[in-house]
């Protein structure tokens, strides 16, 4: 009996501790809470890890976010990261360190409590319990931070921050193919993954487009390449059309046709800055979770020559 009363003691000690770890804001080998939100200035906000039902905004359009002397910074868009203030993206509120609680004001969403746990030197948990939701950071320093990684990490992201991709060049090399009337796409995060095709001619405002296809679209890794996606259309009419993906600049893609062997070019127009202020889009951009898969896959060359768009005078017949 004894030596159960010793062992029941000894995990009420535990706890106790462990509620200090949390509570009293002596975090790890004895930091106060500012110190350990300060130490990278960088924090990588890991979605796949989120566990729990709810849902902070701010958090959850986030790739990174940084504390810096009471200022809130996060990069919540693909395009620009690492340029962006310098690094750090936007302002998007304040924050407080007071009686180990991390204390955020964010500009429009307001006020958010939240208790931080301290996994490792380079890992802690915020964790929201009126919302039900804990987030998992891991701390980097700017100068290291590896902004490419988490650009192609999160490809699906970059496709959805512009309006419109228009196409700029088709290849004269390739088999002319169905896509080659597809002159505008569009990418969305509804429904998880949708994407529309217009055929309309080069030059339409882009508010006047038809959007004459519909279907959803998947991206895989290719192994081996960090820097290549394949990426599928599924069109709502059955047809299937893959492309091996790669990222000229920040608002400009390649698509190579793997059945055809054309390659096209699309530029992003009409970008969605997701930030909360006044004059600016919020589209309630929540993320979710990307189990993506992989692909064995040799990539092709890329046409570097660029004489004139393929199909000038011959036109194949439009999908169905």
């Amino acid at each position: 009996m004894r030596t159960l009363k010793l062992l029941f003691g000894l995990g009420l000690i535990a706890i106790s501790l462990q509620s200090c770890i949390i509570e009293t804001g002596n975090y790890y080998n004895g930091q106060s809470l500012e110190e350990v939100v300060t130490n990278y200035d960088l924090w990588y906000v890991d979605y796949n890890r989120t566990t729990g039902y709810g849902d902070v905004p701010f958090l959850s359009k986030a790739f990174t976010i940084s504390f810096s002397n009471g200022r809130v910074f996060a990069n919540n868009n693909i395009v620009g990261i690492g340029y962006t203030g310098n690094g750090y993206g936007i302002q998007i509120g304040t924050y407080n360190t007071y009686n180990g609680v991390l204390e955020v004001h964010h500009s429009l969403d307001g006020y958010y409590e939240f208790d931080v746990i301290v996994d490792s030197p380079q890992s802690i948990r915020l964790r929201d319990n009126y919302n039900n939701v804990t987030y998992y950071l891991e701390g980097y320093y700017s100068a290291n931070f590896d902004y490419d990684q988490v650009f192609y990490d999160n490809i699906e992201y970059f496709l959805q921050e512009y309006d419109v991709w228009e196409k700029t060049y088709t290849s004269v090399e390739g088999e002319l193919n169905a896509f080659d009337n597809e002159n505008y796409l569009s990418f969305t995060p509804e429904n998880a993954r949708t994407f529309y095709s217009s055929v309309d001619e080069i030059g339409t405002s882009f508010n006047a487009l038809v959007w004459d296809y519909e279907g959803s679209y998947e991206v895989y890794d290719v192994n081996g390449y960090d820097n290549l996606k394949i990426l599928t259309l599924h069109y709502d009419n059955g047809d299937t059309e893959e492309f091996e993906l790669s990222v000229i600049d920040d608002s400009s893609i390649e698509l190579y046709h793997n059945a055809s062997g054309t390659t096209y070019e699309f530029d992003g127009y009409g970008f969605i800055q997701y930030r909360k202020e006044e004059n600016t889009i919020d589209s309630g951009k929540k993320r979710v979770k990307v189990l993506r898969k992989s692909v064995d896959r040799k990539p092709h060359l890329a046409i570097t020559k660029k004489e004139h768009i393929k199909g000038a005078t011959t036109k194949v017949p439009a999908r169905k």
